[in-house]
């Protein structure tokens, strides 16, 4: 009866420990607009039914709101795109990109894939709350997420690297939320 007890207070104290996020999981959305086979929606996208696939609808795609990249005025490829922030910053315990930067995602795309020679370093970071094994795996899963989205948006594997600094790397000291908020992020540094 002892074993017993102590076996359900065990795992009832392990259950109550676990975090929510689920750090093998990048939650991105597909931009290439190609259509599920299975018929479930895909990001808000409508989609053309076999059944309507005979009539002349068709699929709006999303129009992109960033500026081209003139590949030209920038010689130094190294820089990166001039005038694009290089910074996403997620929430609390989060690796899903806001869509606040998705443009900010899209620019960089766009100077990657004119710019084959091009080299990015993705650096994951997070604040200095949780234990620094599950920090190192969630900054790596933020640089993940920003990789995933490149990705998507057409940019070659090969010109991408990512790396977690986990606590390491605090880009503002403090204790509250709002150096909180700046230390949880993924940071763009161009080779």
């Amino acid at each position: 009866m002892n074993k017993t007890f102590i076996s359900l207070l065990l795992a009832l104290l392990l259950t109550a420990c676990a975090s929510g996020v689920k750090l093998n999981e990048v939650p991105v959305v597909d931009k290439k607009g190609s259509s599920a086979s299975n018929g479930s929606s895909n990001s808000g996208l409508s989609e053309i039914n076999s059944s309507d696939a005979s009539s002349s609808q068709q699929v709006q795609q999303p129009k992109s709101t960033v500026e081209p990249v003139n590949s030209l005025a920038n010689q130094n490829a190294s820089a990166g795109p001039a005038n694009v922030e290089k910074i996403v910053y997620f929430d609390y315990d989060s690796f899903s990109i806001k869509p606040e930067f998705q443009a900010t995602i899209e620019a960089h795309a766009q100077f990657l894939k004119s710019n084959s020679r091009a080299k990015i370093s993705l650096e994951g970071h997070t604040d200095e709350r949780g234990g620094r094994e599950y920090n190192l795996a969630l900054g790596q899963k933020r640089a993940d997420a920003v990789r995933q989205s490149l990705s998507l948006l057409g940019v070659d594997a090969s010109q991408i690297e990512t790396v977690s600094f986990g606590e390491e790397k605090p880009a503002m000291q403090g204790a509250d939320e709002s150096a909180f908020s700046k230390n949880r992020r993924a940071e763009f540094f161009y080779k």
